[in-house]
């Protein structure tokens, strides 16, 4: 499910990335990759984080789906422990209620099934151990860690959640504004050097009549692109 009316949903995690970049937010979540659904998915993040338990300790499947708006994106922080926090199940509950799609820092089973329904899923892989009796849910829409090798990320209620093919990116509920405008004016700067090249120009003269190379001087001044 693609949210194709939010304005950063025609841009791609690329641009979103970019204008972070230009903000001084290191705000994408290494790790993860899409599995499943296709498009660009955009929407506020509803976090879940799970913790391990001992063995021998009982821990039921998580309920939380129920409690999940339409249009979000959930985001699980399950520290890419070797179990599997989501599932076709989960999946078919979340298509009925519009949920947007599901970023795992861990992993999913049953991809093949979640594939036919075409639910959107990042994830850093699947495997098909079930998470039952090896990690509880402790945390609902609360902040959450999640990331790898030593490049984590926050991630709060709220903030909004974009992923497409290249990966994951969140922007802060405070940044969305700005980085919209900065996302809208680099994405005009670049149809100009498209424009350009289609027609025969070089791409280097046609980088350097629109400033490309210097695009972050420009919004930093607070100048059109």
């Amino acid at each position: 499910m693609s949210d194709t009316g939010h304005p950063l949903a025609h841009h791609g995690t690329a641009a979103v990335s970019d204008a972070l970049d230009l903000a001084g937010v290191s705000s994408t979540l290494w790790g993860v990759r899409r599995l499943s659904g296709s498009g660009m998915v955009v929407g506020p993040a509803f976090t879940v984080r799970f913790e391990p338990v001992a063995d021998g300790v009982p821990a039921p499947a998580a309920d939380f789906i129920d409690d999940v708006p339409s249009g979000a994106v959930i985001v699980i922080a399950n520290e890419g422990r070797h179990c599997t926090v989501w599932g076709d199940i989960l999946a078919e509950v979340a298509v009925a209620k519009g949920v947007a799609g599901t970023v795992i820092d861990g992993y999913c089973r049953d991809i093949d099934g979640i594939r036919d329904i075409g639910y959107s899923m990042w994830t850093r892989g699947t495997f098909m151990r079930s998470g039952k009796n090896r990690v509880r849910m402790v945390a609902t829409q609360q902040p959450v860690t999640v990331g790898a090798d030593g490049d984590q990320i926050t991630v709060r209620p709220g903030d909004l959640v974009a992923a497409d093919g290249s990966g994951v990116v969140v922007v802060p509920a405070n940044l969305v504004d700005d980085v919209v405008d900065t996302v809208s004016r680099v994405a005009a700067m670049e149809q100009l050097v498209l424009a350009d090249v289609r027609a025969g120009k070089p791409l280097r003269v046609a980088r350097a009549e629109h400033g490309y190379n210097d695009v972050a001087r420009r919004i930093a001044a607070g100048k059109p692109s």
